[in-house]
């Protein structure tokens, strides 16, 4: 099988959409599919073994992490002269609108998968006006495709509700090898202590953007004695949380990857996810939660269909920083509980395996190969 993908970012950058690509990108190499990927700016040139097409681009306005890109005419021929069977768009914005239109041309079966919500983007930024005629553009474009996915029930309900049609879930997963109690060391729990006195220690992962809205873990900080904040992760917004956490007993550690932040998730006693609704799942709390670790996050994205409060964790409502702190106190001060609350955290999380869910995700490529294939032997006995 040959599969086209076209995406709107890719490494160097780092967040949920990119690490699910990779794992996605990994699952094909090894059932021995021909993938090709187109990505804005010039990033890596190969990843998996695949070819990974630089289309160049600027850089975004409010996400300079970004490279905005129009695959232009050479870009087609290259995808014509690879002659995938499927194309696949991850988030149609810019290039991915063009990776539309060139499936279209080339009359290829066509999916699309939503992953960032614009819409709520729009609206947190204080572009509220624009909501709407975000969401015409999307339904515009997502409704050429033969199949449209959804990465959470949330996201999929959301879509369906404004006319996008017959929306699949893509599932999110985890490796719970790679995200276990068992990488926990000292020397990691020492580090994301930042040489400060030994306490409760909370952890925040993932991409440092305003959305995350990570500045509430402050009022837990001012309200809960004898806790420590460790931040894993980089992004635009770094300098002004730095600023923000001026004097706070809190540690930034940057970018983790590979056993480094298995070992950091591990090393924690509590997980902290404030983010706002543009939110589309929450891959890090399904790792935090992996990892054994109680977490305390706001109902957003996929966050509902996981936590049960009082059993594997708590929930708050989006922006409700007094019941955040409410959660958070009651943790430190019972932590007999943190036991019970991890080991129902990684028990809840056990049937999100990556493999399988990137099994059924292909099996979706399948039918929609098959069922090209079943409409043009329909056309040419018909002629």
């Amino acid at each position: 099988m040959k599969i086209a993908i076209f995406t709107e970012t890719f490494l160097p950058k780092l967040d949920g959409m990119v690490t699910v690509t990779c794992l996605l990108l990994e699952h094909l190499r090894r059932i021995h599919a021909e993938v090709m990927v187109f990505v804005p700016g010039s990033p890596v040139t190969e990843y998996a073994g695949f070819p990974i097409v630089g289309l160049g681009g600027l850089p975004a306005p409010m996400y300079p992490e970004l490279s905005l890109a129009v695959p232009m005419s050479q870009t087609y021929q290259t995808l014509r002269a690879f002659n995938p069977d499927v194309i696949h768009v991850m988030n149609p914005v810019v290039a991915g609108v063009r990776g539309v239109q060139f499936a279209k041309r080339l009359n290829k079966p066509l999916m699309v998968t939503f992953h960032t919500h614009l819409m709520e983007m729009a609206r947190f930024y204080g572009f509220g006006m624009f909501e709407g005629v975000l969401w015409q553009l999307h339904r515009m474009v997502y409704q050429q495709a033969d199949c449209v996915m959804a990465t959470s029930q949330h996201a999929q309900h959301d879509l369906i509700q404004h006319g996008f049609g017959d929306v699949g879930l893509w599932r999110r997963g985890v490796d719970t090898s790679r995200f276990s109690p068992e990488h926990a060391t000292h020397a990691m729990r020492q580090r994301l202590l930042g040489g400060n006195p030994d306490g409760t220690l909370l952890l925040s992962a993932g991409r440092l953007a305003p959305e995350k809205q990570v500045e509430q873990i402050r009022e837990v900080l001012d309200a809960v004695p004898n806790v420590h904040f460790a931040i894993v992760g980089d992004g635009p917004h770094r300098k002004a949380l730095e600023a923000h956490y001026k004097n706070y007993p809190v540690t930034f550690l940057g970018y983790m990857a590979g056993r480094e932040l298995s070992e950091a998730y591990a090393s924690a006693d509590l997980f902290v996810f404030p983010s706002s609704s543009i939110e589309t799942f929450g891959l890090v709390a399904v790792e935090a939660m992996a990892s054994g670790l109680p977490i305390v996050a706001s109902r957003v994205g996929g966050i509902p269909e996981l936590i049960r409060d009082g059993i594997n964790g708590f929930s708050f409502r989006e922006n409700d920083t007094a019941t955040l702190v409410q959660h958070v106190h009651h943790l430190v001060a019972h932590p007999e509980t943190w036991d019970r609350l991890g080991w129902n955290a990684r028990q809840t999380v056990a049937r999100l395996d990556w493999g399988i869910i990137m099994d059924e995700f292909f099996e979706v490529y399948h039918r929609l190969i098959a069922r090209d294939k079943a409409r043009a032997r329909s056309v040419a006995q018909s002629i």
